[in-house]
């Protein structure tokens, strides 16, 4: 990989129409998703400029977040609810869900989870699979990719994540090493390393797992 730049510290991209991952899932507002992230902010005791430097990016990229002008991609979103002590699947929870975690969470195909829309050249639409969010080492998300990446733009956030191509092909790069994805093909890698990626020939979708070392085994 050429560079090793993070997210925020790209050029704004321009907004382009996103549809939804699945027909019966309902986009999260761009607002709620940036409310919900002052609320745990605010939470935590932390100011936006802290937040934002523990975080790795500039005060004036969280603020256009929290304000509901940004959608954060699932790296940034990770880093951020890092920060805050808690899962990035926590802030795609419905207002007033709580779910106990007593050792398994079933999650009925036709239950609704909301849709988070990228709305930019970098961002994944992607929402949670699973309601278990609270202490979970382990975060499974469906992304849809899109067709473009800004150049500059990589992710990077602790723990390893693993990719599985649900439809469609996918170029996906970790350091200086790109891969020609398919559907059925699965790569792991360490998300320390500088990676991103994006569809190739249509639309693309993938099971991505994600999983932070050091999360509480908490059963009750």
């Amino acid at each position: 990989m050429p560079t090793k730049k993070r997210p925020a510290a790209a050029a704004p991209a321009p907004e382009s129409a996103s549809e939804p991952v699945q027909q019966q899932d309902a986009a999260l507002p761009t607002a709620d998703l940036g409310a919900r992230i002052k609320h745990q902010r605010l939470a935590a005791g932390l100011t936006l400029a802290e937040l934002a430097e523990r975080a790795g990016f500039g005060k004036a990229y969280l603020s256009r977040i929290e304000n509901g002008k940004k959608v954060p991609p699932i790296g940034t979103l990770s880093r951020i609810a890092d920060v805050m002590g808690i899962e990035a699947a926590a802030l795609l929870q419905s207002a007033g869900v709580q779910t106990r975690w007593r050792g398994s969470s079933v999650v009925r195909r036709n239950e609704k989870r909301q849709t988070v829309l990228g709305g930019s050249a970098f961002g994944y639409d992607y929402f949670a699979l699973t309601d278990a969010t609270e202490g979970r080492a382990l975060q499974p998300f469906l992304f849809s990719f899109p067709a473009e990446v800004d150049k500059f733009v990589f992710f990077e956030h602790e723990g390893e994540e693993l990719l599985h191509v649900l439809t469609g092909r996918i170029e996906w790069q970790v350091g200086m090493d790109k891969y020609i994805l398919e559907a059925g093909d699965t790569i792991h890698f360490d998300s320390r390393m500088p990676h991103r990626g994006h569809a190739l020939s249509g639309a693309a979708t993938a099971l991505v797992v994600m999983y932070s070392p050091g999360k509480p085994a908490n059963l009750g």
